[in-house]
């Protein structure tokens, strides 16, 4: 009786490799949003289920499973729907995109990049040094347009002495965001979305939580100046970047891609 050996083709290793990626990517949202433990479950039901159903075959179990399913699917949709989004943000990013095309223009756009960057990291260390609260949101593929209508509209160049004057303990607009978009301050004031994150270090104040919550949501990269500490601070990607100094802040906002 022949032996009959099953040999990988190149689809067979691309289907795990997109099912290897999936899982990844799930599992960093999943993370960044707190929700893991909900992950891990979800990923053990699945692996049981795979086994009643196609391993053991138990039929009046495995159609069980499978009802549960069906409708936890939709219970999922709902039960998930921020992280849903995100992770079809993360999909649907072109970052790497303008990357190549940034390097394609070469050291010009670096300059003019470092040109618009420095009015921002010398406005926050000016504002670590007073102590004086700050949160700085910088906009990249996906729009704060939203965002921005919570505030007051500005729509000016990018100012170290205006970014300080707008975060001045007795401005109006200093306890909310703003929003830097296509290398203009668009707007201030703004409310942002606090992240419910359970992991977040309990020193970390409001601000903190606001700013994980926009980078949890969007692509956004969000810059934080302590009141109580002084310290600069980066939430980007769902996760944060604590006690940044001059050059470490510059240096992500250059290389935030």
């Amino acid at each position: 009786m022949p032996f009959d050996i099953h040999i990988m083709s190149l689809k067979d290793i691309l289907d795990i490799l997109l099912v290897a990626f999936l899982l990844y990517k799930t599992y960093k949202v999943m993370k960044s949003s707190g929700s893991i433990n909900a992950f891990i479950g979800i990923l053990v039901f699945i692996v049981i289920w795979v086994i009643v159903s196609q391993v053991l075959q138990m039929r009046l179990l495995g159609s069980i499973f499978d009802k549960l399913v069906s409708v936890g699917v939709i219970a999922l949709i709902v039960l998930f729907q921020d992280e849903i989004r995100h992770f079809l943000l993360t999909l649907g990013s072109h970052h790497r995109a303008n990357s190549l095309f940034r390097f394609l223009k070469g050291n010009k756009e670096q300059k003019n990049q470092k040109e618009d960057i420095m009015p921002i990291v010398m406005a926050c260390l000016n504002m670590s040094k007073g102590k004086v609260g700050a949160l700085i949101v910088i906009e990249k593929n996906f729009p704060l347009d939203e965002i921005v209508r919570t505030g007051d509209m500005i729509d000016a160049n990018i100012n170290q002495r205006l970014i300080e004057n707008i975060f001045f303990k007795n401005s109006p607009l200093h306890d909310g965001a703003m929003i830097i978009s296509n290398k203009r301050i668009k707007a201030a004031g703004c409310i942002l979305p606090v992240s419910h994150n359970l992991n977040i270090p309990k020193e970390l104040g409001l601000r903190h939580r606001a700013a994980l919550g926009v980078s949890q949501e969007t692509d956004a990269l969000a810059i934080i100046v302590s009141e109580e500490t002084g310290g600069i601070s980066i939430a980007y990607k769902g996760e944060f970047y604590l006690k940044l100094t001059a050059e470490e802040l510059e240096r992500m906002l250059t290389n935030e891609d």
